[in-house]
């Protein structure tokens, strides 16, 4: 990570540097390489987003509405909302400009399609990064205990569950547990005053000039649906169905076909694991990161690659069963274990200072 990633932000009260120990398998240089920072790129990127949207409304209304063209429509309007937000995230991590206050900017104009404050995203992101799938994990916790992310499960469940989300039926329990986070609300006021105000705008035209019904079809539907199913098994994905021995299979890296990179994890969202070792990399460079890491034997060897959505299926079939109670246990016990180092220390300091006043 550079120097310029790793810096406190007012919407994020610390920075997202693991606090588990982390192998150096890249030199300072390649670091340094893959984390160079290109508005050009990202701003190309979110264009191509907004052309693909674009021309999934163009598509449907040229065909008068028709069911398969407005499915098709939906299905690529809430992918398309999964990679702006990953566009979004690389804001989060100062990987959009170099200069702080036009990063947010550009991070904010891009979370507004999924709904999600780009500051409070970083604010449970960051701390997600720092305690990777411990009880301090915002993630985790919010996951715990879910059905939905209960694992190992029959192929035909977990095909079942993703279908419930593409159907809408699981957004209310989705968007409950995101934006209901304290972490997630604690953002600028300025952020928060101007974000209603872009939505009650936005919503006012729309009835104003008359393209509330554009609104519903082309935003709300796909963002209460197809988004949802996209970014439940997005985040599956990531930290599900591993082996939890190390920080190098915590999580996951999916390789697979170009058109279900670009469905479900675009804008290196699939290299999720490199994500994690080096989040000063930019988007653009994890599959660079990833060819580089995998030269090495300890990596290729430890690493959780899973070849396409069908292979992440078939793991999460296989998972162990209480692979999160297993995981949660040894996070508890290296907790532990720092709390007994930490007080160790302060009786220490006690004593030494106890003895200075004596003598």
């Amino acid at each position: 990570m550079t120097e310029g990633s790793r810096g406190a932000a007012p919407s994020a009260t610390q920075d997202d540097a693991c606090v588990r120990e982390i192998p150096r398998f890249l030199t300072k240089e390649e670091m340094r390489s893959l984390s160079e920072v290109s508005s050009g790129k990202v701003l190309s990127a979110f264009a191509a987003e907004m052309a693909m949207v674009g021309a999934a409304i163009w598509l449907s209304e040229a065909t008068w509405f028709n069911p398969l063209t407005y499915l098709l429509a939906l299905f690529v309007i809430g992918s398309r909302i999964v990679g702006i937000g990953g566009l979004m995230h690389e804001a989060a991590h100062y990987r959009v400009a170099k200069n702080r206050l036009l990063n947010d900017i550009v991070g904010e104009i891009m979370a507004f399609p999924t709904t999600a404050s780009m500051a409070g995203y970083r604010n449970t992101h960051f701390a997600h990064h720092r305690e990777l799938n411990s009880e301090r994990d915002p993630d985790w916790t919010r996951n715990f205990g879910v059905d939905d992310y209960e694992f190992p499960v029959p192929q035909y469940l977990f095909l079942r569950r993703v279908a419930l989300h593409f159907a809408g039926l699981k957004t209310r329990q989705f968007l409950g547990s995101f934006h209901n986070n304290p972490q997630t609300r604690q953002i600028p006021v300025w952020t928060s005053r101007l974000r209603l105000l872009a939505f009650g705008l936005l919503f006012v035209s729309a009835v104003a000039f008359g393209f509330w019904k554009e609104l519903l079809l082309y935003w709300l539907v796909p963002l209460l649906t197809t988004f949802m199913g996209v970014i439940y098994l997005k985040r599956v994905s990531e930290h599900y169905g591993v082996r939890h021995e190390s920080v190098l299979n915590e999580t996951r890296t999916i390789v697979g076909p170009w058109w279900q990179i670009l469905a479900f994890a675009p804008w290196g969202l699939n290299y999720h694991l490199e994500h994690h070792l080096y989040p000063g990399i930019t988007c653009f460079n994890l599959g660079k990161a990833h060819r580089l890491l995998m030269n090495n034997p300890v990596y290729a060897e430890n690493a959780n690659v899973t070849r396409g959505y069908w292979g992440l299926v078939k793991e999460l079939a296989a998972a162990k069963a209480g692979e999160r109670d297993k995981a949660e246990a040894a996070h508890r016990l290296l907790r532990s274990r720092q709390g007994a180092m930490d007080i160790a220390g302060e009786a220490g300091l006690r004593e030494g200072a106890g003895a200075a006043h004596t003598g």
